[in-house]
């Protein structure tokens, strides 16, 4: 799995561990996140400005 971090305010999303009150629960990978979805901690920046990260399995 995969995370992916806001280049403004550094906030991760983590396909592990979703964004819940976002309403993308645990698992839910980053292709299914809407394209136009902003970040929720800053809203400066798009899905699209994100920059992903390739993390290891466990």
């Amino acid at each position: 799995m995969s995370s992916y971090c806001c280049p403004v305010c550094d906030y991760v999303y983590d396909e592990r561990t979703g964004a819940p009150r976002e309403g993308f629960p645990a698992g839910t990978p980053w292709s299914a996140i809407p394209e136009d979805w902003p970040c929720p901690d800053c809203g400066v920046r798009e899905k699209s400005d994100f920059e992903g990260e390739e993390q290891e399995s466990e």
